[in-house]
């Protein structure tokens, strides 16, 4: 009998959210989930496979289980997410332990593959996939069993239409399918209701939404509508194509306080040559008014990228007007990486021309300059200033709380509010990924020999 189970999530926050949805149909079948993978029936890797590090990851974590599954041979191990679809019946072939290989299309048939399992009667080869229907819209995201109280990921779209010669999404997630805005905005004011105060809409492409049911009815009308739902207090959503940030969609951006002033927006790139190669459908001028334009609105915007370092063909020029644009936008965030070629992309047929080594220098020396920038970036715009916290729990020093900015920066501070809660903090100190900051409180009454003395302003609590 299956009675327990855990899930393991690698990847962004589209994975994430997956695994909640998994989770909910298992706790619809009845199963508990367990916090410890040793008092687990049945363990679930959920996987990415945006970078060939990631699969390696996969495959040595597999490698771990399998001492686990010689331990208790009744224990079930099942691999879903994007390795699953890229690698099929390949991964059962090399990591013959694993009981079933479930791709992301199939999750809704997971509850019969698991009564299949327990009858001993697994499907053929033990995989589960299914062509991705780019015709058909996303009706219901089916049950969500969500980790946190306060903060919750809702689908908007799935798959993405772009086409980039490095990326294996449009594969393993398949092409565009959009919700239609009233089921997402129905289970936003749910959210609301329930007390979520933060909701980070989803897609691969989020910005490219359009709803399948009203025509004309973009990200921009979406993004609105969500804005006036009633007791949300943030609103975020990841992750975007820079094509798709219309005027009218940085116009809503803008204007709503509580969608939250940070935008990630990928490079990639900044060399408009390696751009075309990559098929962004953008180029480096285009790019630097989007940036421009983002400068331009009556609100601070916190800008975060994505950038890859080595893309076949790529020359020191090339490299070089990458750190301009880097320099110029002054990214709050990054999060870059060495090229590696993925099964299933046009540009995994090309030479992979730029030596290993020479990848590692120059993502070594594109991340020192963002750290320096964010540093810059934490003494010019962030030291001294006071900010609104959303706690999310205990720091890394456990000392701490930790919490986020509407900006999406990481703050430590001494306190005891509760996860979910907000704080206003003052920030004290920083480091390159992190500010320090101390808790403000509103004294209202002190009392004083007896008299009672009302303050109208706050005081510092000091560590």
């Amino acid at each position: 009998m299956l009675r327990t189970y855990y899930i393991e999530t690698h990847g962004c926050q589209m994975n994430e959210h997956d695994s909640e949805r998994v989770a909910g149909l298992l706790h619809q079948r009845g199963l508990v989930q367990v916090f410890d993978p040793r008092e687990a029936d049945l363990f679930l890797l959920n996987t990415c496979s945006v970078r060939e590090k990631a699969v390696r990851k996969v495959y040595s974590r597999l490698g771990e289980l399998r001492a686990r599954k010689r331990e208790n041979p009744s224990r079930r191990i099942g691999v879903l997410g994007c390795v699953a679809q890229q690698e099929g019946r390949e991964l059962l072939r090399r990591a013959p332990h694993v009981d079933f290989v479930l791709g992301p299309p199939m999750y809704h048939s997971l509850p019969d593959l698991l009564d299949d399992l327990v009858s001993n009667a697994p499907p053929p080869a033990g995989a589960v996939f299914a062509a991705i229907d780019a015709s058909k819209f996303l009706e219901d995201t089916g049950p969500v069993r969500r980790c946190n109280h306060f903060r919750a990921g809702v689908t908007v779209m799935e798959g993405c239409n772009r086409r980039c010669s490095y990326c294996i999404v449009p594969f393993t997630r398949g092409m565009e399918r959009n919700r239609p805005a009233a089921s997402i905005l129905e289970e936003i004011r749910r959210l609301a209701d329930e007390g979520y105060v933060e909701v980070l809409l989803l897609g691969q492409t989020v910005n490219a939404y359009r709803d399948p049911q009203r025509r004309g009815y973009r990200f921009a009308e979406l993004l609105a509508d969500a804005a006036q739902v009633p007791g949300l207090r943030r609103i975020r959503f990841t992750s975007p194509h820079p094509r798709y940030f219309t005027p009218s969609l940085i116009q809503v951006i803008a204007g709503y306080e509580n969608i939250c002033g940070q935008v990630h927006l990928p490079l990639q790139s900044g060399s408009s040559a390696i751009l075309r190669r990559m098929h962004r459908q953008y180029d480096r001028e285009f790019y630097l008014g989007l940036i421009d334009r983002f400068r331009a609105c009556r609100r601070e915007i916190a800008l975060s990228t994505d950038v890859i370092v080595g893309f076949p063909g790529e020359s020191e020029q090339d490299f070089e007007a990458t750190l301009e644009v880097v320099r110029y936008a002054r990214f709050e965030q990054m999060f870059s990486f060495k090229y590696s070629p993925r099964p299933h992309t046009q540009a995994a047929a090309w030479h992979d021309d730029v030596p290993e080594e020479e990848k590692s220098r120059r993502l070594a020396a594109l991340q020192q300059l963002q750290r320096e920038i964010q540093l810059e970036i934490h003494n010019d715009k962030y030291l001294g200033r006071t900010f609104e916290i959303l706690v999310e729990g205990p720091a890394k020093d456990g000392r701490r709380l930790s919490g986020r900015t509407e900006s999406n920066k990481v703050v430590n501070f001494s306190g005891d509010s509760l996860p979910g809660e907000f704080s206003r903090v003052r920030i004290t100190g920083y480091g390159a990924n992190s500010l320090l900051g101390e808790p403000l409180i509103d004294c209202r009454l002190v009392e004083t020999a007896g008299e009672e003395v009302t303050w109208s302003a706050s005081s510092e609590l000091r560590a």
